[in-house]
């Protein structure tokens, strides 16, 4: 019998000074903010630190790791960008929803699906999913909302006990190893939703909150622009409109709370933001910060950099290898904005993922023979065995300063 790999649990080993590197800060911080006090991680600092310390660090004391899940999207002429993510990203723990849109032709999904299939460590853990039957997706409307929920919806059908979920388009990369992402984030709670957002409207609320949009995605089999009535509505007054980044990290109890709400809020905001300009930049920051269940679960960063070249950041700017120390030096997981085969991809892969040409990220799941033309993960041994680089230091410095007591609460649902 195959063994199943939704139900497979694996046991953490990572070497004594890998972990020393990353654990004091964050368990620090992790110890404070677990149980939404109303105080702040600072304010309890002077009391936190035991003489034993050191005792905390011992192998079988250390927080399971946890398990991400993946949505990669794209349209036409993207199948060698989501192809070349897919590798960066990949890991045995996580999962991976793949969808090319309706754009996009079967002959180019079928191209992805034999991909997945080709690789031999895919094929192992079967933790790859290809939409076969596509959507229409309108970039700015809601159609991209509705994509989201369905590709979430699969997940929790057919993948089991993974803890975060994340968006990633076709113009998007890593800035971070899988291993050091799931190193630092084992120390974290699990409810934690880092979503970039606020409640401070300003030119949006006539451009993108008053407008009323059609997006004909919903009925037509082609894809077309949104279409603009003539009417305007009011600001809500049951609810409060927060807007953000449409790039998320949302964890799975909340998306289950999307999917199946035990109240009706979550299918309320759906209808609202049908015609609303850019939904997936408001539907999940406005469903969090209004039920209480959630509001206090907000960390505002969505772990992406981004460069905009207007102030209104309307237009994320195409980054390139003069922006590579700058998004490195930010802790960003992820970067959005890139040219397909830009250079400064390649700049990544050697000097961040170490990952060659054609090559899955290698971590310490890899146990082959690495060198410039092997493949260490053609051999794999215990998805368990994580070796954090130096890019855990990075994301650990980020995550520290946006649960720091001046940015955590104060910037909730603000």
């Amino acid at each position: 019998m195959k063994e199943n790999p939704f139900t497979k649990r694996t046991h953490r080993k990572c070497s004594i000074p890998l972990i020393v590197v990353s654990l004091l800060a964050l368990l620090l911080v992790v110890k404070l903010i677990s149980s939404h006090s109303s105080s702040s991680p600072a304010d309890q600092l002077s009391g936190s630190l035991a003489p034993d310390f050191g005792e905390a660090l011992k192998l079988d004391a250390l927080p399971e790791l946890p398990r991400f899940a993946y949505l990669l999207s794209g349209t036409k002429a993207e199948v060698g960008s989501l192809r070349r993510l897919l590798q960066a990203v990949y890991h045995p723990r996580n999962y991976y929803v793949l969808h090319l849109d309706l754009e996009a032709s079967d002959a180019d999904r079928l191209e992805l699906a034999k991909f997945a299939k080709s690789q031999v460590v895919i094929r192992k853990f079967r933790n790859v999913m290809v939409i076969g039957k596509a959507d229409l997706v309108t970039s700015k409307g809601p159609t991209v909302i509705a994509s989201t929920l369905h590709a979430v919806a699969i997940l929790l059908k057919q993948a089991q006990n993974w803890d975060w979920f994340i968006n990633l388009c076709a113009s998007d990369y890593p800035l971070t190893p899988q291993d050091d992402i799931l190193h630092i984030f084992s120390f974290l709670p699990r409810d934690l939703n880092f979503v970039e957002h606020t409640s401070d409207l300003g030119w949006k609320e006539f451009q993108r909150v008053r407008p009323i949009i059609i997006d004909p995605g919903f009925y037509h089999s082609k894809r077309s622009g949104v279409f603009w009535a003539k009417e305007k509505r009011s600001v809500p007054a049951s609810f409060k409109i927060f807007i953000g980044s449409s790039s998320v990290v949302l964890t799975r109890s909340f998306l289950e709370f999307c999917i199946w709400g035990w109240d009706n809020l979550p299918r309320t905001l759906l209808m609202y933001y049908t015609n609303f300009l850019l939904s997936p930049e408001g539907y999940f920051h406005t469903l969090l910060c209004n039920h209480k269940d959630f509001q206090n679960t907000t960390v505002n960063h969505d772990l992406h950099y981004i460069r905009w070249d207007d102030p209104q950041k309307q237009n994320p700017m195409n980054l390139t290898l003069e922006h590579f120390d700058d998004m490195v030096q930010s802790g960003a997981i992820f970067a959005h904005g890139f040219g397909k085969d830009d250079g400064v991809l390649d700049k990544i892969d050697t000097d961040i993922l170490r990952r060659s040409n054609g090559q899955l990220t290698p971590g310490g799941w890899c146990v082959g023979t690495s060198g410039s033309d092997k493949d260490p993960c053609k051999v794999f041994g215990d998805p368990g065995v994580i070796k954090p680089s130096g890019s855990s230091k990075r994301l650990e410095k980020l995550v520290v300063n946006l649960l720091d007591s001046e940015n955590f609460r104060s910037r909730q649902c603000k």
